[in-house]
């Protein structure tokens, strides 16, 4: 692929619109950078506070730690947060620097503020609406379909910004149809790796650093921590999936480290990284080919996110399971055949695992999808497959892509209102 090519130039976009920084988990982290954004527009803090959301998006806030608070949960904890630290123009990184004193603040405003959370549904799987009212003065900003996009700004009945949406689409963002298989691997293998560094080496930083935080600390259930004492650290299989679980246990559990995220998620972020990296160590290879490794496998991961959506039932560990086999097949010796066909089986083997919000068992998970990643690609190295008409798999891996988004994105439409509901009536 030619560096002026069309690809060439939308997959380097598409790889800085993704990779980027977040602290803490993405879904508390947009509804706080909401709240600081309303809590900006207002001019004050405010005395009363409505935030309406879609199912989706509490089901990912409920049960997550939001960073930096002194281990607060929920939703009424990320607009509090957002409201009293959150600086707007951070973006995901919004309540990355907190003080010991506004911690204080953020427990004072949630004993004294009136907080009201309802679910909406207005057909949006992502959609946050933060209002903030003092006296007779009030903001409103509303995010939708990604976590940075905000369409509406609206200050005491005056209207400052108002983009049109138009149902899911994700306008402003590189069109993501022109990702597929094929031209994936062209790039990975002709990229200029001068235009890529910047956004692989921050990945390798950020999230080599969480995974060790993961192993040194008490997080969650310790997933990583348990992987390692159960197996040993003698195989690269065992670490590759407890240093991608440790990430998420910190993560998940209350770490003020800043990851970088793949597809609208840090732990996706994590699971198409860190494995890549532990091969790449184990097999001793060098840096050109490492960046490479994490490009396939971040473009392959965001490549199956794009038909499902960035939030859905379908746990996106799975799609980022699934793209580390392919980036450690690379690393392995293997080609395009092997990529694929690591891809497929890994798919079929753990497809349907439900997200059901975000917490310390999305370790566990994301365990599991490496760990099929792994086997996907070995399987092929036997001379063993999945194959067209063996349950969702068809032929084709980008038929077989297909039929996942369409899972992920239709087939489990009513499996996600059945959690949120779940999840609300607890």
């Amino acid at each position: 692929m030619k560096r002026d090519d069309e690809k060439y130039q939308a997959y380097v976009q598409i790889l800085k619109e993704e990779l980027v920084p977040a602290m803490g988990c993405t879904e508390p982290i947009a509804l706080a950078y909401a709240a600081a954004k309303a809590r900006e527009v207002l001019g004050a803090v405010p005395d009363e506070v409505k935030v309406e959301a879609s199912g989706s998006i509490i089901k990912n806030v409920k049960s997550v730690i939001v960073p930096n608070t002194n281990h607060l949960k929920g939703i009424p904890a990320a607009a509090a947060a957002g409201i009293i630290a959150g600086q707007a123009d951070k973006e995901l990184e919004v309540i990355a620097e907190v003080s010991d004193e506004q911690i204080a603040r953020m427990k004072e405003f949630l004993e004294n503020t009136k907080i009201t959370v309802e679910h909406v549904d207005n057909g949006i799987t992502f959609e946050i609406i933060v209002t903030l009212k003092k006296g007779d003065s009030y903001s409103q900003v509303r995010i939708a379909n990604y976590h940075t996009n905000i369409v509406h700004i609206e200050k005491d009945h005056k209207v400052l910004l108002d983009i049109p949406v138009e149902g899911e689409s994700e306008e402003g963002l590189t069109d993501r149809s022109l990702l597929d298989m094929k031209a994936i691997w062209d790039f990975i293998n002709t990229v200029e790796v001068d235009d890529i560094r910047e956004v692989i080496s921050r990945q390798i930083e950020y999230n080599t650093a969480i995974a060790d935080e993961g192993l040194r600390g008490d997080y969650g259930a310790n997933i990583g921590s348990v992987l390692l004492d159960t197996y040993g650290d003698q195989d690269v299989k065992v670490r590759a999936k407890a240093r991608a679980a440790a990430g998420s246990d910190a993560r998940m559990n209350g770490c003020e480290l800043p990851v970088i995220i793949n597809a609208g998620s840090g732990n996706q972020g994590m699971t198409c990284s860190l494995p890549v990296l532990e091969y790449a160590k184990e097999l001793k290879a060098d840096e050109d080919k490492t960046y490479r490794a994490l490009a396939l496998s971040n473009l392959v991961a965001i490549h199956q996110k794009t038909g499902i959506g960035r939030l859905s039932a379908y746990c996106g560990a799975v799609s980022a399971g699934a793209a580390a086999g392919a980036g450690i097949a690379y690393l392995c010796g293997g080609g395009y055949e092997e990529v694929i066909h690591t891809v497929v089986n890994a798919l079929a083997i753990v497809s349907g695992m439900v997200c059901d919000g975000a917490k310390a068992s999305c370790a566990a998970k994301i365990a599991e999808s490496v760990d099929a990643g792994i086997l996907g690609y070995n399987m092929y190295l036997r001379g063993q497959q999945f194959y067209a008409g063996d349950g969702i798999v068809t032929r084709g891996v980008e038929a077989t892509i297909h039929n996942i988004g369409r899972l992920g994105k239709d087939g489990m439409k009513v499996t996600n209102e059945e959690i949120i509901k779940m999840m609300i009536e607890e």
